[in-house]
């Protein structure tokens, strides 16, 4: 799985600690999520789409691979 919450954490001119604050996570989650490298809850999922103004098929990019 992809994300883009790199790219809509700029938009809205947030840093990983701002929007680690907003959604009620660690920056290190935050960061670990823009690697790809965890799969965020749904309920965390849907908060940073909401923090981010966007929805979760806009902010996560899954690819056929992620299902096998």
């Amino acid at each position: 799985m992809k994300t883009r919450i790199k790219e809509f954490r700029a938009r809205h001119d947030l840093t990983q600690e701002a929007l680690a604050k907003i959604v009620g996570v660690r920056r290190e989650t935050v960061v670990f999520l823009e690697k790809g490298k965890y799969n965020p809850s749904l309920k965390l999922a849907y908060r940073i789409a909401r923090a981010l103004d966007t929805t979760l098929d806009e902010l996560f990019i899954f690819e056929d691979s992620d299902f096998e």
